[in-house]
């Protein structure tokens, strides 16, 4: 049956949590952008910029689990509210450091520290603000504000940092911060069971909680697998934040600056366009069959990526140019953009039918340790491979990093096919 979209947005509750979640992304993405754009300016050097990516993860290694066991046993949106209101000085504080590298580092890191409890409420406390009926439709706007967040930060963070300086750019995200915490404390959980949180809150007990969630995972196959894609999929897109300066410069010539608008602007367009398409056009589809088609669309498209140039300088797309508008002339530019588009499109193929399958597989005494373990497992599995990223860009090239990750990819959709 076909399934509107926008139909969890008739729920008051996550109408305000998915207005103070754009805020909240729109701020967090500017943020991340704005600390790689700032160390690349004064270190000219990929390795530097996975420094930065590191202070992004590392403090999900010992904070991510820890946080969904303590989310658990908090008021969600309290959690949410209290987390960006000190990001939010956090952010105010940087503005008097901005040369200082080490305290760049040492203020993404703290900032990192908080977003490990923010994360463990925002996605577990969806099934809370709406019916289960609405979950799929709540999940794709979910992704939908996450993902538009992601093209409106993107596309409006070269010319804020241009127009308005470090120091106002970053007075404007804490105002963001702010905002998305004013809107998510007229949020009310509609949903959640008085009786399951007094028992949640009953015993505190990490290591037995932690061993209750490992044990629901290694005997529910569909919440593990979608906890390996979840976090797999965040750890493709750390990697790509580390190569991107390189990419820009190396690849397609053009400044920093220029690649969000040439480059994520069209990945979360793509991402937009997915979850639209998902919803709408695939809801009776199963689950696993979808995220397989993402994850090779991802391998094909990233493969792709670092020839644009040799594609651009065929035979065919010089005729093709000849009968078009000069203004349309297919360029590597436009190559990579649509590669782009397609990354995105890939990206919510996976995101919402995982994340949709584990809030339903899970209760709510368990969801934010759930996604807690992402994050601990982002942290752990990108921690080497960012460090080598980075090495081997600025030793083998942007381009052999990236064809190496699209076959990782294409191999992991056929273990997925073949092997059950």
């Amino acid at each position: 049956m076909k399934t509107n979209i926008f139909r969890a947005l008739s729920e008051k509750s996550f109408r305000n949590l998915w207005i103070g979640e754009i805020f909240t992304q729109i701020a967090g993405n500017l943020f991340n952008f704005f600390l790689i754009l700032i160390v690349f300016k004064q270190t000219q050097s990929n390795t530097a910029v996975s420094g930065v990516v590191l202070s992004f993860t590392i403090p999900a290694i010992f904070f991510g689990s820890l946080a969904g066991v303590l989310v658990d046993r908090w008021n969600k949106r309290n959690v949410l509210v209290i987390t960006n209101v000190l990001r939010a000085l956090l952010l105010i504080v940087l503005v008097f450091y901005l040369q200082n590298l080490f305290v760049i580092y040492l203020i993404s890191f703290a900032v990192s520290i908080l977003t490990q409890f923010f994360i463990p409420a925002e996605s577990p406390i969806v099934p809370l603000v709406v019916r289960k009926d609405n979950l799929l439709s709540a999940n794709a706007l979910f992704g939908l504000g996450i993902f538009g967040s992601i093209l409106v930060a993107y596309v409006l963070s070269g010319p804020v940092i241009l127009f308005m300086g470090s120091v106002k750019t970053l007075l404007f995200l804490a105002l963001l911060l702010f905002v998305g915490a004013i809107f998510i404390s007229f949020m009310k959980l509609t949903y959640v069971k008085e009786k399951t949180v007094s028992k949640i809150l009953k015993e505190f007990n990490i290591i037995r909680d932690m061993k209750h969630t490992f044990l629901l995972i290694s005997r529910t196959k569909e919440i593990s697998r979608s906890l390996l894609l979840l976090a797999l999929s965040q750890i493709l897109i750390l990697i790509l934040a580390t190569v991107a300066p390189g990419y820009a410069h190396q690849v397609l010539g053009i400044s920093v600056e220029a690649f969000p608008l040439l480059f994520v602007a069209p990945a979360a367009l793509g991402m937009v366009v997915g979850a639209v398409i998902l919803v709408n056009f695939f809801h009776g589809h199963p689950k696993e069959k979808i995220i397989t088609l993402g994850i090779v669309l991802s391998g094909l498209a990233m493969l792709c990526l670092p020839y644009g140039s040799k594609v651009a300088s065929r035979d065919f797309v010089h005729t093709l140019n000849t009968h078009l508008p000069h203004l349309l002339d297919i360029t590597i530019l436009h190559i990579m953009a649509f590669l782009a588009f397609v990354l995105g499109l890939a990206n919510a193929l996976v995101f919402v039918p995982a994340n949709t399958i584990l809030q339903e597989r899970t209760t709510d005494a368990f969801r934010g340790k759930m996604y807690g373990l992402i994050n601990t497992l982002v942290g752990v599995l990108s921690l080497l491979p960012i460090l080598i990223v980075g090495g081997l860009s600025d030793v083998l090239g942007v381009g052999a990093v990236i064809t190496g990750i699209g076959i990782s990819l294409l191999l992991w959709a056929i273990a997925r096919i073949f092997i059950k």
